[in-house]
């Protein structure tokens, strides 16, 4: 398992422990010493037969675990998720068509390359696409670095461009949850190997909640699960998340489309912002389960 500042100690023991449980060796390759663990496994001195990816960067061919996570994958390890699948999904610019093609729901969007931002100019009908304020997504971004709430114009982009530079660029309506109960309908849902698990997410404050079943037939929110499996089944990711909010004419809009290597560190050990200790639990126990699964299927 390659290791991300995002998951924390909690999520690291439960995936070792569930490994022992299983009578599957674990070993966190952490920074210190990635680059020995690169050229053990490139010399065929160690071996891979799963690799669950949590610090690779998709934008960064040369950065060191983004070509460690390609060498396992050519060398036959299960990746989770496989380079070339796990790119093409957290790709926006290129995952936003299939999806819209999909009919499943995302904001209204203008998707612009890069050699087009100097100089562009938002037409009417644009505008009336967008609405005003609108958000300014770079493709390949990751953790808001370059995304604009506020946009109004197409001079914006200049922002997003100097704090993450990409090949495409997403203008998309800015989508506004309604309140249930005082909460903002705005859900994080996660998917691992088919098995869903739900949180009510504020992102006014990034705090989580768990969502109960119980929440979910009282308010309606079925539609949840339905388009995480309709992402899943469309990208055939097996572990990831997504952004959903719901809006006050009740439809659901997926705002982030695919996460895949997830936030999981616990609400324990970061209670802003951190995820419910039971769903990382849980999130843990379910990855072991699938990765021990395919490995039996091999």
């Amino acid at each position: 398992m390659t290791h991300k500042l995002d998951a924390d100690d909690f999520f690291i023991h439960r995936v070792q422990e569930q490994c022992a449980r299983r009578g599957l060796n674990f070993f966190l390759v952490e920074p210190e010493w990635v680059e020995a663990f690169y050229e053990k496994l490139a010399e065929g001195k160690i071996r891979v037969r799963a690799l669950l990816n949590m610090h690779s960067e998709h934008h960064d061919r040369g950065e060191l675990y983004h070509r460690l996570v390609r060498l396992a994958d050519r060398q036959g390890a299960r990746v989770i998720d496989p380079p070339d699948v796990a790119l093409a999904a957290f790709n926006k610019a290129a995952l936003h068509p299939r999806l819209e093609a999909a009919g499943i729901p995302v904001p209204p969007t203008l998707i612009i390359p890069r050699e087009h931002v100097q100089g562009l100019a938002l037409s009417d009908e644009n505008h009336a696409l967008l609405g005003s304020p609108f958000v300014i997504k770079p493709s390949l971004g990751y953790g808001r670095k370059g995304v604009l709430l506020d946009a109004t114009s197409a001079s914006d982009l200049t922002r997003s461009v100097a704090a993450w530079p990409d090949a495409h660029y997403l203008l998309q309506r800015r989508i506004v949850p309604r309140l249930i109960a005082g909460e903002p309908a705005y859900f994080r849902v996660y998917h691992v190997f088919g098995s869903l698990f739900f949180c009510w997410w504020n992102c006014f404050t990034d705090h989580y909640r768990a969502l109960t079943t119980e929440e979910r037939d009282r308010h309606g929110l079925e539609q949840l699960g339905e388009t995480v499996r309709a992402i899943a089944s469309l990208t055939g990711m097996k572990f990831f998340s997504t952004e959903i909010a719901q809006s006050e004419d009740g439809n659901f809009t997926a705002i982030d489309y695919v996460n895949d290597q997830c936030h999981l560190a616990t609400q324990s050990a970061a209670p802003r912002n951190g995820v419910p200790d039971e769903i990382v639990a849980a999130i843990a126990t379910h990855l072991v389960d699938g990765i021990a699964t395919e490995l039996r299927r091999a």
